[in-house]
């Protein structure tokens, strides 16, 4: 685990060392344990390293016996004994015991294709220089980042942005053309990335320079036909089978492992696996929150506390308060990109409380997506219902829902924020429902509010409806997830939040063959009868208790919207002030002022929207205006004293 970035340049001129360190002092967060290069004339690759396989002798770059091939990896390769195995038959041999120098020898035995025996979370960049060819690469499901700048003199990586801005010439620049993909959505969908000049390499991407020419191509999608005929008990069967070798896999480490538990389903049944294949009590972290109604909504450490003591863990709690607010600058320029979804505090909180104790830790996420956990998934199965209503009844409920209040941090005031956005989806095609129950703001508000409106594009989730396939609604819902949401939120916020603290978090849940297999069961077994995660709820009934599998489904993020309306009032007051957006002109200042004034007073649940404007606006001030993420960090800490 590390972090990794190199340089490839088209003018033929040698690599200077001196930029290669600059990039890696911008991630030595990453990897503080280790850093090293290699320079060969216009490529240079390098690496800092977070120590977890073959301690001692793991050290990167990694080259072959004639170092004719070099490579840097950021990441685990959770089958590689078996692959070193298969290598050392042929006749490799290896220098180390790293997870990663089987890409090496398995690129120089089966080229490109290799890419396709691996299974792991990584990010890599390795140079043939019999060829003088860079290739770099992202695992299936984009649980390591790598980010790209390719002008005219240059193809540069880097495993965060932050390291391309250390680049001769390159400076922090806001990207407006996707400035409207991020209002509507919360974060910003890969290809895209909020610094103008700098692109995500998307999932399952590979990208070759050769010859002074860029090729790039996808190298896996995920499956879009469901096996008929299959019984639900041997769905469970396989489902439960492939979790315990999921989790069994990616528990291999030489040094303490630990896990996350929040106490839902999907931590639950992590930690009880691997309560199964060790000999030694796992070390779970839990996070809460203390307070009034909202906090106890999001309190799950009874949960995870149940959880805890039925596996005999050593666990350990955390509890998070309104001035958690004070750490957004450090947050965000950790993140390299705002986003909407409170989810990234929790997970550094709890991440920096782990890393007291272990160097790695397993998440339980994904889950939901795979197996169907979230309410979306439902909107199909209920829209069914109520378009079999009255016309009548279904015009005087929809006049009804639109005077409806919304406060998801209120349990009564939540249900009706869900009822209300239910009743104005559920005559929407499937897709434009979906898209109603993701958006941050619709993209009628989003042109309104832009002062520079953006033109016809197209956006992520459209593109990503467009190359879903022809299966049933929910495995559409599905893939959509696995394009956007999955990779640039959720595990976009994990991986940073957990390598700001240089802590590395595996996700088995999303083991490429599991999700294969999820891919390819029908809805009505995943989702049976309106019942959210069934199939894995049966997989799961001799692994947890009841209580657990059944219990209410709470997001892993923070009562913000409420403390938004209380404690973070004038924090939000303040950075979002006329003055300050009309300074920024990047929105029209009236707009922003009523969807305060309505979050305030419940006319709309705003958190998500308002988190987006001013994760933002903490964000321009520590990239654009270049101040110091403690300075503004004293500033923000001053409105709300």
């Amino acid at each position: 685990m590390c972090g990794i970035h190199g340089i490839y340049r088209f003018d033929g001129l040698s690599v200077e060392p001196g930029i290669l360190s600059a990039m890696g002092e911008r991630t030595r967060h990453r990897g503080p344990d280790d850093e090293g290069s290699h320079l060969d004339g216009p490529c240079g690759i390098a690496m800092r390293r977070l120590s977890i396989i073959d301690l001692a002798g793991g050290h990167q770059p990694l080259s072959n016996a004639d170092g004719s091939l070099w490579l840097v990896c950021n990441g685990e390769i959770y089958n590689y004994r078996e692959l070193r195995r298969e290598l050392q038959d042929k006749g490799y041999r290896f220098k180390t015991g790293s997870d990663c120098e089987v890409l090496l020898h398995l690129y120089d035995a089966e080229g490109d294709e290799f890419i396709q025996r691996l299974n792991g979370m990584f990010d890599f960049a390795l140079w043939d220089a019999r060829r003088h060819r860079l290739l770099i690469g992202r695992d299936r499901l984009g649980v390591k980042p790598l980010y790209v700048l390719h002008d005219w003199q240059r193809l540069a990586f880097a495993s965060e942005a932050k390291a391309l801005l250390a680049l001769p010439g390159i400076s922090a620049e806001l990207d407006r053309e996707v400035l409207a993909d991020y209002l509507h959505l919360g974060y910003v969908a890969a290809p895209g990335c909020i610094f103008k000049g700098i692109r995500k390499l998307p999932p399952a991407t590979l990208l070759a320079v050769e010859a002074g020419e860029v090729r790039e191509w996808r190298y896996w999608r995920l499956p879009d036909r469901c096996i008929p005929g299959v019984s639900e008990s041997e769905w469970r069967d396989r489902v439960r089978a492939q979790l315990d070798e999921s989790v069994r896999m990616q528990m291999v480490s030489d040094v303490p492992i630990g896990a996350f538990l929040s106490g839902g389903v999907d931590s639950s049944a992590v930690v009880g696996l691997m309560a199964r294949h060790s000999e030694q009590p796992i070390r779970t972290y839990a996070i809460g929150f203390t307070g009034g109604e909202a906090e106890t909504l999001y309190n799950e450490l009874p949960h995870a506390r149940r959880v805890a003591e039925l596996f005999a863990t050593e666990h350990r709690e955390i509890l998070v308060r309104p001035d958690v607010v004070s750490l957004l600058p450090k947050l965000l320029w950790h993140m390299d990109e705002p986003l909407s979804d409170t989810a990234f505090i929790t997970t550094f909180l709890v991440s920096e409380f782990a890393r007291e104790d272990v160097k790695v830790i397993l998440s339980g996420v994904g889950g939901d997506e795979l197996f169907g956990g979230y309410r979306r998934y439902l909107g199909g199965h209920y829209a069914q219902r109520y378009r079999n209503l009255p016309r009548w009844l279904r015009s005087l409920a929809s006049l009804a829902a639109a005077r409806l209040p919304a406060d998801r941090h209120a349990g009564l005031l939540n249900r009706m924020r869900l009822a209300k956005g239910f009743i104005a989806s559920a005559e929407m095609s499937a897709d434009e429902r979906y898209r109603s129950y993701l958006q941050v703001l619709d993209r009628q508000a989003v042109a309104a509010l832009l002062t520079e409106p953006r033109g016809q594009a197209s956006d992520p989730l459209t593109r990503a409806f467009a190359a879903a396939g022809n299966g049933d609604e929910l495995n559409r819902m599905f893939a959509v997830d696995v394009e956007t949401q999955l990779p640039d939120d959720l595990l976009l916020l994990t991986d940073k939040m957990s390598m700001a603290v240089s802590l590395e978090c595996r996700v088995p849940l999303l083991d490429h063959q599991l999700v294969e297999l999820a891919a390819s069961i029908p809805a009505a077994v995943k989702v049976r009868d309106g019942r959210l995660k069934s199939l894995l709820k049966l997989a799961l009934a001799d692994l947890l208790p009841d209580d657990i599998l059944n219990r209410q489904k709470r997001g892993f993020g923070t009562p913000m919207g409420a403390w938004l309306k209380r404690e973070l009032a004038p924090l939000l007051r303040r950075l979002l002030a006329p003055s300050v957006v009309e300074a920024r002109a990047l929105f029209h200042s009236p707009l922003v002022e009523r969807l305060i004034a309505d979050h305030e007073a419940n006319r709309i649940d705003g958190t998500d929207i308002l988190l987006a404007l001013l994760n933002l606006e903490v964000w321009s001030r520590i990239y654009l205006d270049r101040r110091d993420p403690a300075d503004v960090a004293e500033e923000l800490r001053s409105y709300v004293a």
